[in-house]
């Protein structure tokens, strides 16, 4: 049996976390390297030789293994032809690229696959922490193979939140005074995981995200006892025309109400 054929009657998670764990040792080999950058998005997001070699060997093990799938890559021209597949991969090669060339450790592969809207497997990878986050719709959310689970501190103890301060001043003063804010984490996924094992309660999103940089983190969390939703409750669809979204919060299950509360006023902002 060719390697070729051994990964492809792998079943969707022993895939991508094979996918991700070769992806992300590819990107850990141009970590503090100075590798190439270019800029997209008029100028406004930079992208790296890292992203690009990690993206190529991450198409170069996933779509061959499920030929039958779509594909949605932050680092490859988006085709409308994915919208036409039930069930799909959803990548992004190096979540918290900014992080990544600063030399910072927090950024991590993220892989999901996505069925009729919803990720049924996903995994993020953060190789220079030696970490790897994973789960499956009907499975737990594992950190190096160990369940986690979202923070069980009481509801009247401080909030750890990882927001930007613009996203708190609406806040009631008196609960705004039991929130803890968070050093800034360049990778969204990676900050969702930190919810997803309880060292955040919760994580507002700004504006703009994008399928590929929260679909396998969404599912992780939901795993670990919390929820990533838009700002009236509602969970996420993946695989639309646009793979933006709205402003996001996620959070534990228990903590979740509130922060939606005191988000209230900005749900048409």
């Amino acid at each position: 049996m060719s390697d070729r054929d051994a990964v492809g009657q792998l079943n969707d998670l022993d895939l991508i976390v094979e996918a991700a764990r070769q992806a992300g040792d590819i990107a850990l080999s141009f970590f503090r390297q100075s590798p190439e950058v270019w800029w997209k998005n008029e100028g406004r997001s930079p992208v790296s030789a890292a992203d690009f070699a990690a993206n190529e060997k991450l198409a170069a093990i996933l779509r061959p293994a499920r030929p039958d799938y779509g594909w949605l890559s932050e680092e490859t021209d988006d085709d409308a032809e994915r919208l036409s597949h039930e069930t799909l991969f959803v990548v992004d090669p190096i979540d918290g690229t900014r992080g990544f060339l600063s030399g910072l450790e927090l950024w991590c592969v993220s892989v999901a696959v996505v069925t009729n809207g919803r990720p049924t497997a996903g995994v993020l990878y953060a190789p220079a922490l030696e970490e790897l986050f994973v789960a499956t719709a009907d499975g737990p959310a594992l950190k190096n193979g160990k369940p986690i689970a979202v923070s069980d501190r009481p509801e009247h103890d401080i909030h750890r939140l990882a927001a930007g301060e613009d996203m708190l001043s609406g806040f009631d003063p008196d609960f705004r005074k039991t929130v803890e804010r968070a050093k800034h984490v360049p990778s969204l996924a990676y900050r969702l995981a930190m919810v997803a094992d309880g060292r955040l309660e919760g994580t507002i999103v700004k504006r703009n995200s994008h399928d590929w940089d929260v679909a396998a983190a969404d599912l992780i969390l939901e795993r670990a006892g919390g929820a990533l939703v838009d700002l009236f409750g509602h969970p996420l669809n993946y695989n639309r025309a646009d793979v933006s979204h709205g402003e996001l919060c996620g959070a534990s299950s228990a903590r979740l109400p509130e922060f939606l509360r005191q988000l209230s006023h900005r749900r048409n902002g």
